[in-house]
């Protein structure tokens, strides 16, 4: 039996070329040979792909997350690790890559979609209700709600229902590709004027959703929601955070996280209950530090692994998804509804 010897060099070589080729290439290479199937899972290789190919994403959830901290520790530690615990960068990369994700690891329904699935064919009527409220949503030069509710093309308002909540209101229906109707409750955090007075002078202001009350043992402020609030998210069956992604932007990432925990508190409501994150710029721009071509252009925005991570939604018991999104276009909204509606048990 002849076997393949290489060199220094030759390795070398071969790894500058694998670089190369597509996660798809390299899977290929992998099924020719025993051979290439354990050359093409290099870890450092896939951690290689992971840091270049990360900041393209438009899309990541409690499933497909990455391991960050793998990335920031030796190699070999990486790999001990890894051999105790089964995981590796490869598997990594293919759950989390958008392309890859649908091919290689197709996506079970979890415990709580059946659980939502089986409520939904006990009152089939009864459109889901999602309580959206964040940052994204006041201080942006767009206004994705504003867009959103005159935007027939990508979601048709349905009206208003007759389900109010004391000192919220009714939120308003939509229709999702003309066939399933739900209701977004947006929660502002203060009136229009102060929103706008603190939009222009880019200045913080106090969030009339929750109460400050005091900070956790680790001197984290800890937060409760009013309690008009606590009657909304009791009667909501999910949550939109919309996150303000604007390149440059400083969010108070300790206050938004700590906001976000106390609106999906246990206490309130099923952990079953799907989070989407829509990580919001006013406009799709290209980054004006990379080169022109399609190959070397970069979004300019906060990347969603960034977002998931700054928000803290890997400790989060609840499903979570961050969506990029740009509120002129709404480029991504459907993205994620979708993906709410599949959560609350609707089928698509």
């Amino acid at each position: 039996m002849h076997h393949f010897h290489a060199n220094n060099k030759e390795v070398d070589l071969q790894f500058l070329i694998m670089t190369l080729l597509s996660p798809a290439d390299l899977c290929r290479l992998g099924a020719t040979s025993c051979y290439w199937r354990a050359v093409v899972q290099d870890p450092l290789l896939w951690r290689y792909f992971l840091i270049r190919d990360m900041s393209h994403w438009t899309s990541i959830d409690h499933v497909t997350m990455p391991r960050l901290e793998a990335l920031h520790v030796p190699l070999w530690e990486v790999e001990e690790e890894m051999d105790l615990s089964g995981h590796d960068f490869m598997t990594d990369y293919l759950k989390a890559c958008p392309a890859s994700r649908q091919q290689w690891f197709p996506q079970k329904p979890s415990y709580g979609v059946v659980t939502s699935f089986l409520q939904s064919l006990v009152s089939p009527n009864m459109e889901p209700r999602y309580a959206m409220f964040g940052p994204g949503m006041e201080q942006l030069d767009v206004s994705m709600v504003t867009r959103l509710m005159h935007s027939p093309d990508v979601l048709p308002v349905a009206g208003t229902p007759q389900r109010q909540i004391n000192g919220i209101g009714s939120g308003i229906s939509y229709i999702y590709k003309n066939q399933h109707k739900f209701n977004i409750l947006t929660l502002y955090s203060t009136n229009s004027a102060e929103r706008e007075r603190a939009r222009i002078d880019q200045q913080s202001f106090s969030n009339k959703l929750f109460i400050q009350d005091g900070a956790d043992q680790s001197g984290h402020t800890h937060f409760s929601p009013t309690p008009q609030v606590q009657e909304a998210c009791r009667a909501v069956d999910g949550f939109i955070y919309v996150a303000n992604a604007e390149p440059g932007i400083g969010g108070e990432w300790e206050v938004e996280t700590a906001q976000i925990q106390a609106l999906v508190d246990p206490a309130l409501g099923s952990t079953s209950r799907p989070l989407l994150v829509l990580s919001c710029v006013s406009r799709e721009e290209l980054d004006p530090n990379r080169g022109s071509t399609s190959s070397s252009t970069k979004r300019a925005r906060t990347p969603c692994v960034d977002m998931a991570q700054k928000l803290s939604l890997p400790l989060l018991p609840n499903p979570w998804m961050v969506q990029d999104t740009v509120a002129d276009s709404l480029a991504g909204v459907l993205d994620g509804i979708a993906w709410l509606l599949r959560c609350s048990g609707r089928r698509l």
